[in-house]
């Protein structure tokens, strides 16, 4: 399926990233703990924006970066999984096994961009069909967005290489072509 974002980003890479208020499952019981930009000052982010619960792709990603949540930690840096569906949609999809092709006992928070305003921000916005296209964003620890891959719906993002990256910009090096985590970076 090809798709095609309308809407005029704001994310620019190397600019402060655009600020986001939106309702989440951090508490998975009560659906009443917002995520916020401002929440994750001092720490690396990744916003994942993915385009709905219970399809086919979302769940193998999703389910990915979840299995590695303790890299992403061990290296300062946090998740946050978007889409427009709602908190309750969410909520439905963590609490269905994975085998049945939920995402249970995802280890991050999924938002909800109900006024779909963030995706717009973002960049990844499907205006005439209301969902995102898959966009992976990282967000360093000052709130500026340091890298951001926008693609198209059928295809899964990698941890691996979300990891590597991120490494990579905390080494504030230049990093070759398959730079790995521990080679030396280019001396200019």
């Amino acid at each position: 399926m090809q798709a095609t974002a309308t809407a005029t980003e704001k994310a620019m890479v190397g600019q402060p990233a655009p600020d986001f208020d939106m309702a989440s499952t951090k508490n998975l019981e009560k659906l009443n703990e917002n995520v916020k930009l401002s929440d994750y000052k001092g720490q690396w982010l990744v916003l994942l924006f993915y385009p709905l619960d219970f399809t086919f792709v979302c769940p193998t990603e999703l389910t990915t970066f979840s299995d590695r949540y303790e890299d992403f930690k061990g290296i300062g840096a946090d998740i946050i999984g978007v889409s427009t569906d709602s908190v309750y949609s969410h909520r439905a999809w963590i609490n269905t096994p994975r085998d049945k092709g939920g995402v249970a006992d995802l280890k991050y928070p999924l938002a909800s961009d109900s006024t779909k305003q963030v995706a717009r921000d973002y960049g990844v916005l499907i205006e005439d069909k209301g969902i995102a296209l898959r966009g992976l964003f990282v967000i360093d620890p000052e709130g500026i967005l340091r890298y951001k891959v926008i693609h198209d719906l059928n295809i899964g993002r990698s941890a691996e290489e979300t990891l590597r990256v991120i490494q990579a910009l905390q080494t504030g090096g230049l990093c070759q072509a398959e730079w790995k985590p521990g080679q030396e970076t280019i001396k200019a």
